[in-house]
């Protein structure tokens, strides 16, 4: 195949993929508001531009399918038939069929699906046994150029001279729309370019024509592009690169900061030094601008959800309105692709578990409608996600039976438990309140993933729930995953970096408040109770004597607090996570690594993973209670 072939049919599968997943969340739109005219003629537009380009290409399937959905939403338009839920439901299968159908082509197997079942559906919506008017004025003549003007159009010279038929040049428009839809608004690619690349004629008739019209054939004068499309591989590839450079760059630091405290009166020291700090001002730079290189808006995201709540919703009678908001929210590439899945199951709890069906509502004083609310923000170096709804709440008392009756706690354990422990059960492997199995939840597995993911993330999860007023998930991630803040600690001579996100303050201590409780070691800081860990004992090094003083490094994780003990704190130091692999840590040091790092002396640190000391912590503490 023709490399500018392939070009351009990567063009029709990326912007018809942003395409197919609009329209979800415009359907879902549209069925709330039957009478929004401007967003069904959109609608429209959409699958027609899909309907044109892949007819040009020669995707027959696709063109068939779009076809038959384009008629319905022609008569929609018309007013002819009515926007109801049931023709949402066809028109939405469908666009489910376009999403199978561009993944055969994304993958090139040539399989095909069996369409026949959803065109009967299409015309039995539509009465389609009428035939339908061609939805687009022929445009042979018009728009090759993007303005009017009196000399023939290359499409109309190639079409009179019998090159090209008046179908080749109507789908070449549609395929140039696609492609432009990629470039500055200034940029439209040229007609007879799209013609030769899909093999419909040759360059030198394009040549040919465009003599007859007067002008020289200039193929990248018109515009300069404004974007390209970068292979994920190769900004992977700069940032691993830059995140070389930054290692590269604290070393430096390090040394000139040496030089300097030997030869403060030195000039090429003092030279060294001002080119340093330009250095480090300049790999700064670079390294926000690699990161912005990734950054996605978190509506990648959310835009699944409107569709997935009215499809689950609709088959168990409840009504649920999805408000979204902060979804231009920026977020790395790597979190984007791996948030989905917990927050799936979360609505998923939320839709079966928590909203009440609507008649229990009106029972109880509440709208029929439940609201389920997504937002997202950014807070320092950090994004929120929240996922909040109206309904029944989470029963504290259930989950407690429920933890007795699997001997997770015993009924003593339970007493005790206060509200926020008891609602980390529900994250526990195999833990279920569900009294019965439905078709998305109830079998026991989901917040369990929910917690593993987040953790992969390093991020946490906190619940808050009041019973009979609803429920809210508060997720909290880190921007990127790839450059982050820590500080240095050292304990028996090793070092080891703890992320600086987390840290809430550092305290010193003596040996002696120290304190221990059911056999787990705490100090009482400001009236709160603190459970300490030690990493002399988690890494099994040669514990102090027991005497003189302690560091405390303070942190909140899953706003949770908990103390580290450590010898002394090194500084703070920005540093490039590096995955660990081939078996280097065994047994508990595996659970509590995150990965590791090299610091401005060279020397290669540990970086703590405090959500599974933290998890370590909680474990302790229920065996010991």
């Amino acid at each position: 195949m023709p490399d500018e072939m392939e070009e351009i049919i990567q063009d029709f599968i990326i912007e018809s993929q942003e395409i197919l997943d609009s329209l979800d969340e415009k359907f879902v739109e549209l069925e709330k508001d039957k009478t929004d005219q401007q967003l069904l003629n959109e609608i429209f537009r959409n699958i027609h531009t899909i309907k044109g380009a892949a007819g040009f290409l020669g995707f027959n399937q696709m063109v068939e399918l779009t076809h038959s959905t384009e008629s319905i939403l022609k008569r929609l338009k018309e007013g002819q038939i009515p926007v109801t839920s049931a023709t949402m439901d066809v028109i939405l299968e469908s666009v489910d069929y376009m999403k199978s159908i561009l993944q055969h082509i994304k993958d090139g197997d040539g399989a095909e699906e069996d369409l026949s079942g959803i065109i009967d559906k299409l015309k039995a919506v539509g009465k389609a046994d009428h035939p339908e008017d061609d939805t687009e004025a022929n445009t042979t003549g018009n728009a090759v150029s993007g303005g009017a003007s009196p000399e023939k159009r290359i499409g109309e010279i190639l079409t009179e001279e019998g090159k090209i038929t008046e179908e080749d040049v109507e789908e070449a428009l549609k395929v140039q729309e696609v492609v432009k839809e990629s470039m500055d608004s200034t940029t439209e690619p040229k007609l007879g370019e799209i013609l030769t690349a899909v093999g419909k004629t040759s360059d030198d008739d394009v040549k040919k024509a465009l003599k007859q019209q007067g002008r020289p054939r200039e193929v990248h004068k018109a515009g300069v592009e404004q974007t390209i499309r970068v292979d994920i591989e190769r900004l992977d590839n700069v940032l691993n690169l830059v995140g070389e450079l930054v290692l590269g760059r604290n070393r430096l630091l390090k040394i000139t900061s040496n030089l300097e405290n030997r030869h403060p009166e030195d000039h090429e020291v003092m030279a060294l030094s001002e080119t340093m700090a330009f250095l480090n001002l300049i790999t700064t730079d670079l390294q926000l601008a690699v990161m912005k290189t990734r950054m996605q808006p978190v509506k990648k995201v959310f835009n699944k959800f409107p569709r997935m709540v009215r499809d689950l919703a609709r088959p168990r009678g409840k009504e649920i309105d999805l408000i979204i908001s902060g979804e231009e929210t920026e977020v790395d590439k790597s979190v984007i692709e791996n948030i989905a899945d917990p927050l799936v199951h979360i609505i998923r709890n939320a839709i079966d578990h928590g909203i009440e069906l609507a008649e229990e509502r009106e029972r109880i004083g509440k709208p029929q409608t439940g609201i389920l609310r997504m937002s997202a923000s950014q807070e320092g170096n950090n994004i929120v996600i929240e996922v909040e709804d109206d309904g029944k709440g989470i029963d504290i008392r259930n989950i407690k039976d429920k933890a007795i009756e699997k001997g997770i706690i015993s009924p003593a354990q339970a007493e005790v438990l206060v509200d926020k422990e008891a609602l980390e059960l529900l994250f526990m492997p195999g833990f279920s309140t569900a009294e019965s199995v439905s078709d998305i939840s109830g079998r026991g597995v989901g917040m369990d993933v929910v917690k593993t993911n987040i953790a992969r993330l390093k991020g946490n999860i906190d619940i808050l729930t009041e019973k009979g007023k609803g429920t809210n998930f508060n997720i909290k991630l880190p921007l990127t995953l790839a450059i982050i803040q820590t500080l240095m600690v050292e304990v028996s001579g090793d070092v080891y970096a703890v992320p600086l996100s987390s840290v809430v303050e550092t305290v010193r201590i003596s040996a002696s408040e120290i304190r221990s409780v059911n056999l787990q070691e705490v100090i009482q800081l400001r009236g709160e109770v603190i459970p300490l860990v030690r990493l002399s004992d988690l890494f099994g090094l040669t514990a102090p004597d027991g005497s003189g003083t302690y560091y405390i490094v303070i942190v909140d994780e899953g706003q949770k607090k908990f103390g580290i003990v450590v010898d002394r704190l090194n500084g703070q130091e920005e540093v490039v996570i590096k995955s660990i692999e081939g078996g280097l840590l065994r047994g508990r040091e595996s659970d509590i690594i995150a990965g590791a790092t090299i610091t401005g002396e060279g020397k290669v640190v540990l970086i703590l993973d405090l959500a599974m000391i933290m998890e370590t912590i909680a474990k302790g503490a229920l065996s010991y209670a």
